[in-house]
């Protein structure tokens, strides 16, 4: 990769993750599920649509697990979108992928520490294009 390159993927990835932290809470639920959709969101957190719309009102998350699947989900998100349209995100989020063993970006996400493994098949797929 030239430096350019590498440069560029770099400032990608730092500016994905700034505009990930420096939302509030209740605005980064508002941009995943206009990106990803409440069920897709859903899955994500491990919560119900219902609660999700709840968040989307501005009534929580409030456990420090789901504020953290929020902030991972959106900082990979971000990144995607650096390079991609809505629906590719999304499609990219919910479809099997052969980065992770062809398991689900989202189904990932859901399971406990494993957002770095989704982190780096984001950071492949945006280095691919």
């Amino acid at each position: 990769m030239s430096s350019t390159l590498e440069a560029l993927v770099t400032r990608s990835r730092v500016q994905a993750h700034s505009r990930a932290i420096e939302r509030e809470l209740t605005p980064a639920v508002k941009s995943l599920v206009e990106t990803l959709g409440k069920a897709l969101v859903a899955v994500i957190v491990g919560r119900d649509v219902k609660t999700v719309r709840r968040w989307v009102a501005g009534q929580g998350p409030r456990s420090d697990d789901e504020q953290r699947r929020i902030w991972d989900a959106l900082q990979i998100v971000e990144l995607l979108l650096s390079t991609n349209s809505t629906s590719t995100v999304r499609a990219w989020v919910m479809g099997m992928n052969p980065e992770l063993d062809d398991e689900s970006p989202a189904e990932i996400l859901a399971e406990d520490g494993r957002a770095r493994v989704v982190m780096a098949a984001a950071r492949a797929y945006v280095n691919a294009d």
